[in-house]
């Protein structure tokens, strides 16, 4: 493979064993709700690996069998036409699923259509009678087990279920909805017309639980601390044993805790890159220095760049251009550096080249690239470094992919990163600069980071 100045050509890295490979994996079909990634979120605070996928997506596309499905809700009519639905294929994985709000409807119409227009929206707390069964039909009761026969409930919907499909059971029901909850007689096969994800259902979390555990036969077995061995010894194969890899940091938490997961897995022939642009928060670059090297034994340079940031924006008033100024200065410091690293590598006689770039990408941001159309589709979503591991031809590696940012910090902790800096406050990338409205000037910068100081100081005392 040919080599420039240390760096590798870009190609895709091969993926060893992705979580769903390793962990019992329950998959979330989106149907485009603002709660579907709540569901994701609930599974895995039950020690429940999910992951959320759009609803159109195919099953023989998947590499992969789930333990569980579990339909999402939408903002869709499913008697309309155009509306989405389901691979029929979910319906042959043998395995069980759960419908919730619109996934009830989903689940119904693929049973038999038996859906109608509401005659009015429901939105709000709702009082949910459950139905008990007994016999033969007993276990048609297993997704309330250990539940009382009234909980209180949140919905959201405007269809509603209008007619029992054939082999389906009532088991529970709403004063506006006679078909809140339905299961199959055969199958384990679940609908309800409510949200258990939402934090308006106060037990519905032991809803989900009863399904992924209970039903799915769900391990729960995903934590952080199995997350770090099993991500420890992907990035040691996937890097191999002379593999170097490069990344910038720049005090968060995600880059913070990405830069000492990499450490962990490959010590120095991971490089940290911290560039201060001179618009930083109050003492941020020596404390990420003494916080990294010192504390952490991360291998990091960084590259006092203030002048240069603060020369190129003098007389700059416009935000927009100030973050476009900051962001491709920050680009070309770090491609600079970048080679001056690489190029001292390729003398290193227990390492190869650099050929990966360390990226902080959340699960959130996946999400929100593969989330069908909906209302979640209006979150956006940042890159701190944009096209950056492209136009320096490397290869592109993301440890924090299939995470939350709660279960980031959670990593940080077991990873020894102090507690400050795993809850320290965000700051965003152009920093201090789109603070000051107008020219961005030394006394400017002072006098607003000691105001950010203040006001993160009287944040932290009233607790």
């Amino acid at each position: 493979m040919a080599e420039t100045n240390g760096l590798v050509p870009n190609s895709a890295a091969k993926d060893p064993a992705p979580p769903h490979q390793v962990f019992d994996t329950i998959l979330v079909l989106d149907f485009g709700s603002q709660y579907t990634h709540l569901i994701t979120r609930r599974l895995r605070e039950l020690n429940v690996y999910s992951e959320m996928l759009p609803c159109t997506q195919k099953l023989a596309e998947l590499s992969w069998k789930p333990k569980g499905v579990i339909l999402s809700g939408g903002p869709y009519s499913v008697y309309e036409e155009g509306a989405p639905h389901v691979d029929p294929e979910v319906f042959k994985l043998d395995v069980p699923i759960l419908g919730v709000c619109y996934g009830l409807q989903e689940l119904a119409w693929h049973h038999g259509k038996n859906v109608a227009a509401g005659d009015k929206k429901e939105f709000g707390h709702a009082a949910l009678k459950i139905q008990r069964h007994s016999g033969k039909q007993a276990h048609v009761d297993r997704l309330f087990e250990g539940l009382q026969d009234d909980m209180e409930v949140w919905m959201s919907h405007g269809d509603k279920l209008s007619k029992m499909p054939d082999g389906f059971l009532t088991v529970a029901e709403t004063a506006n909805s006679p078909y809140a909850g339905i299961a199959h007689e055969e199958k384990e096969y679940y609908g309800i017309q409510f949200h258990p994800e939402v934090t308006h259902t106060p037990r519905g979390l032991e809803v989900i639980k009863n399904f992924a555990v209970h039903i799915c036969k769900a391990s729960q077995d995903w934590t952080m601390e199995a997350f770090v061995d099993k991500e420890v010894a992907r990035i040691r194969k996937l890097v191999g044993e002379k593999g170097q890899v490069i990344g910038a940091v720049s005090g968060g938490v995600d880059s913070t805790v990405a830069a000492r997961l990499m450490h962990e897995a490959i010590g120095d022939r991971f490089h940290a890159v911290m560039v201060n642009n001179g618009v930083l928060r109050r003492s941020e670059a020596e404390q990420v220095k003494e916080t990294l090297t010192k504390g952490l034994g991360v291998n990091l340079t960084v590259i006092d760049a203030s002048e240069r940031f603060l020369g190129l924006l003098k007389d700059v008033a416009d935000p927009e251009k100030k973050r476009k100024i900051i962001g491709n200065t920050f680009i070309e410091i770090f491609e600079e550096e970048a080679q001056k690293i690489a190029k001292a590598a390729e003398n290193s006689p227990k390492a190869g080249p650099i050929e990966f770039f360390l990226q902080g990408t959340l699960y959130p941001d996946v999400i929100e690239s593969i989330s069908f159309k909906g209302p979640s589709a209006t979150i956006k979503t940042h890159h701190n470094v944009g096209g950056l591991p492209e136009k320096m031809n490397l290869k592109l590696i993301e440890p924090l992919r299939e995470l939350f940012k709660d279960e980031v910090r959670h990593m940080g902790m077991n990873l020894g990163i102090p507690e400050d800096l795993v809850w320290r406050h965000p700051f965003p990338g152009p920093g201090i600069a789109i603070r000051i409205i107008g020219e961005v000037t030394p006394d400017k910068v002072r006098i607003v980071q000691e105001a950010d100081a203040i006001f993160i100081e009287e944040i932290k005392a009233a607790g």
